[in-house]
């Protein structure tokens, strides 16, 4: 009896002494907020493109993009932007008006950022000057760091990502 309730003790003192996990609040943009921030500082955009019903998004949101390491980055480098692909309201972006693709089932946007390769989640990066990169699938913390770092330090345009990865020093 009294191993049982020593035991039971250690079980419940060993969980309150576990360290908190890492996290750091992203705060999240709308397009809009992009837009006008833009006019201020130029940065690349990230975009992370869900849906409700996607299981590893919610892994991902909950992984990666909480990761402290992953949110102060991004924060630091990028415009943030969580984007519901199956949202029905319309976005307007650079001019041009999107809206809500019953055929497909998911806004338009977001086959635009995919050039239609439908997936998620899915990692779409808007660099400055270019055209939206679309990194489908689940992407853990060390993953993500080389493309973000790719495009965060400049290097996209200027050196292939396979020799980013040449000289890449992994941080996270």
């Amino acid at each position: 009896m009294k191993l049982t309730v020593l035991f039971g003790w250690l079980a419940i003192f060993s969980c309150a002494q576990k360290p908190a996990v890492e996290k750091e609040k992203l705060a999240w943009m709308s397009l809009d907020e992009v837009a006008a921030s833009m006019k201020k500082e130029k940065r690349p955009i990230l975009i992370d493109l869900y849906t409700d019903w996607c299981g590893w998004c919610k892994v991902m949101d909950k992984k990666t993009y909480s990761n402290k390491n992953v949110g102060a980055y991004l924060k630091q480098k990028f415009y943030p932007v969580k984007l519901n692909a199956e949202q029905k309201k319309d976005i307007t972006w650079n001019g041009k008006t999107y809206t809500f693709n019953s055929n497909y089932k998911t806004h338009n946007f977001a086959v635009y950022l995919t050039n239609g390769q439908l997936s998620y989640p899915t990692t779409v990066i808007i660099p400055v000057n270019g055209d939206p990169q679309a990194i489908p699938g689940y992407l853990t913390p060390p993953e993500l760091e080389p493309v973000v770092k790719y495009f965060g330090e400049g290097k996209y345009g200027k050196t292939g990502f396979e020799e980013h990865l040449k000289g890449f020093k992994s941080q996270w």
